[in-house]
């Protein structure tokens, strides 16, 4: 073999390497993980929420600790925190953003887990394709459950916090949309922005399958929650669908919940049909793809 064959060889071999593949893009990166809907709500459209999850068994870095605090956002939207008295957040909505949501939060969470305590992770390296993802990591036997507050007190005590992290605590309590769990169906919530209040609820179903159930409820009239109510449209998230009402601001989220019982069952009914659409509810189909926003 020449030289200049093994110094080609040579310089691809350092070329393969060093090449990293950037993670690759996953419609809905929560799918498989308990709670999927709630983890989308979490990372697109609650403004102060937490959630506990657990490392499985040998995944948890040496020292953290077995058990992570989810939260939608932190202190100048750090991706996460390894608080002074030994417990572990990270911010679903802050991070790298790359084409796998799961590769980026499980970025966040094995940072700041790794990290000494009463230490900030202030960035975090992008998500390449040999990062795991949450499903990796995560004990996926536990329940995801969602726990909605008034403001961000939940963040650390004001001993931990400088100057600038209480300025950023205060000008995100101030901030903040005020918003309620419902009980009727899960990740469902009831918000009120400035004098208007909505509904926002996560569908568990793929976009497709729920834009088709909704067309069909809209074409038959069924798409409201009763009297001076709405459907505006949907978001799309993480793949899946979130379809906001525009509701009675005199009224509570206690007021909807028996309405929303009640459309849950109507669209499970219409999530679950095979027919085809008629042409009424193609229009509907029509209509309410036009109103869509992708979130992200």
């Amino acid at each position: 073999m020449g030289k200049a064959t093994r110094r080609r060889k040579g310089a691809d071999h350092g070329s393969a390497t060093a090449r990293v593949e950037p993670a690759p893009f996953v419609a809905r990166p929560f799918e498989g993980l308990p709670g999927e809907t709630d983890w989308v709500a979490m990372r697109e459209i609650l403004p102060s929420a937490t959630a506990t999850v657990a490392f499985a068994k040998g995944q948890a870095p040496e020292g953290a600790p077995s058990e992570v605090t989810i939260a939608t956002v932190l202190p100048l939207a750090w991706p996460g925190l390894h608080r002074a008295d030994g417990t572990v957040f990270v911010g679903s909505q802050s991070g790298s953003i790359s084409g796998d949501a799961s590769r980026d939060l499980a970025t966040s969470l094995l940072a700041a887990a790794s990290a000494e305590q009463g230490t900030p992770i202030t960035g975090t390296p992008a998500a390449t394709a040999d990062t795991p993802r949450l499903q990796d990591l995560l004990d996926t036997s536990a329940p995801f459950e969602v726990t909605v507050h008034e403001g961000f007190g939940f963040w650390v005590g004001d001993s931990e916090l400088d100057d600038d992290a209480k300025a950023s605590l205060d000008r995100a309590n101030e901030s903040v949309i005020p918003t309620v769990k419902m009980s009727a169906t899960d990740s469902a919530y009831w918000c009120r922005i400035g004098e208007r209040t909505h509904i926002r609820l996560v569908l568990p179903q793929d976009e497709d399958v729920a834009t088709d159930a909704l067309a069909r409820l809209h074409a038959a009239g069924g798409s409201g929650l009763g009297d001076q109510t709405r459907l505006l449209g949907a978001f799309r998230a993480c793949g899946l669908l979130v379809p906001v009402w525009d509701l009675d601001a005199a009224k509570s989220a206690d007021d909807y919940e028996t309405a929303l019982g009640e459309f849950i069952t109507r669209y499970a009914a219409a999530a679950a049909s095979e027919a085809p659409l008629t042409a009424e509810e193609r229009r509907a189909r029509s209509g309410l793809l036009s109103r869509q926003v992708t979130l992200r």
